[in-house]
């Protein structure tokens, strides 16, 4: 197979290039922007892979894109890329607007020209997979679980934008028939991940004995999964899931933000016993909450489990554990971060 991921350089694009790249003989052709969270270190292990190319194209560029589909003629696409960062959405919402909706539409007009006049045999075998978020179905109470046919209420601009882009790859299969797949993910963890997300955040800021902060009073809830689970299931679901079906993708795994942050302290306490700030939990400062923060995700996996067979396999306590250790190890990778810019200060406050 010859597949497209878009937002390949992104946390997890990088991880499901890295995994497919071991795994499969599929030729990857990866296509990112190269934004602030992009960063092609992540692939530093693979780069000189014969069956791997790196293209930096705007996906809101659609002469670019066009010329791509023709060029790579792919049987697949992965749409990863995206503006993912809530807070960012709070103070500058147009970026997730043009990346996530405008890109997307851009994305599905080259892959529907591209499609239609392809062979019969390639054209039924053609995918367009859309990577989403639960966030889109905005917030649960105490009990429940979003499935597949929950309704969207989305709730910050992020949310709303790749809501939009959800009915847009809805849209295109129902009325131009392409073939395309939605999945719905809840929250992602491991290695690579921009630092501005809550765990590598808790997690480099308390080897460095600064402030922990932990939005309102740290009970939202969140379902946690670990990023080669979620890697595994995008490639289940290209190979084997239904044309024009949604699958929400979930860890299984309910934590609340303070439970993430204590977990992370208490791990941090156990490998680094001679840190000056141990016990590092004493660092967690709450703070004012986000606009219009959701106070509970969680993710029914029925669907994906019965009709395909997926299941994550990764607990969250080793899984948190390995992530620790990776970035107690990768300190230049972090530096390398921090050198393009990134300071670590709260945005996202304005209501």
């Amino acid at each position: 197979m010859v597949v497209i991921i878009t937002g390949g350089a992104g946390f997890i694009g990088s991880a499901l290039i890295r995994q497919l790249l071991t795994e499969t003989d599929w030729q990857i052709i990866n296509v990112d922007k190269l934004t602030y969270a992009g960063n092609l270190e992540s692939l530093k292990e693979i780069e000189g892979n014969s069956r791997y190319r790196f293209l930096k194209i705007d996906i809101r560029e659609g002469r670019e894109i066009s010329q791509l589909f023709e060029e790579e003629r792919p049987d697949a696409i992965i749409h990863l890329a995206a503006e993912s960062h809530v807070d960012r959405s709070i103070d500058g919402p147009a970026d997730f607007i043009q990346t996530n909706i405008v890109g997307t539409y851009t994305l599905l007009e080259a892959a529907r020209a591209y499609w239609k006049n392809l062979p019969e045999e390639k054209k039924e075998s053609f995918r367009f997979h859309h990577v989403s978020t639960d966030e889109v179905y905005g917030s649960l109470g105490e009990e429940g679980s979003f499935k597949e046919d929950s309704p969207y209420r989305p709730n910050s601009p992020y949310a709303a934008s790749k809501a939009a882009s959800d009915h847009l790859i809805r849209a295109w299969f129902k009325t131009y028939h392409l073939p395309v797949i939605i999945t719905n993910c809840s929250n992602n963890y491991g290695s690579y991940q921009y630092p501005e997300k809550l765990i590598p955040n808790m997690i480099l800021k308390a080897v460095q004995g600064k402030p922990l902060p932990i939005y309102g009073d740290g009970k939202q809830v969140r379902d946690w999964i670990f990023v080669d689970d979620h890697c595994q299931a995008l490639r289940i679901v290209l190979t084997r899931g239904l044309v024009g079906k949604t699958y929400n993708i979930g860890g299984n795994c309910e934590k609340t933000n303070l439970e993430v942050a204590i977990t992370i302290c208490d791990i941090l306490d156990e490998l680094l016993p001679d840190n000056p700030y141990k016990p590092h939990k004493h660092l967690i400062t709450f703070v004012e909450d986000r606009p219009g923060h959701d106070r509970r995700y969680a993710i029914d996996g029925s669907k994906i489990r019965n009709e395909l067979g997926w299941f994550p396999l990764e607990g969250f306590e080793s899984g948190l554990r390995k992530t620790v250790k990776w970035y107690l190890e990768h300190r230049q990778w972090c530096e390398n971060i921090m050198k393009k810019g990134f300071v670590g200060k709260r945005i996202g406050v304005a209501g």
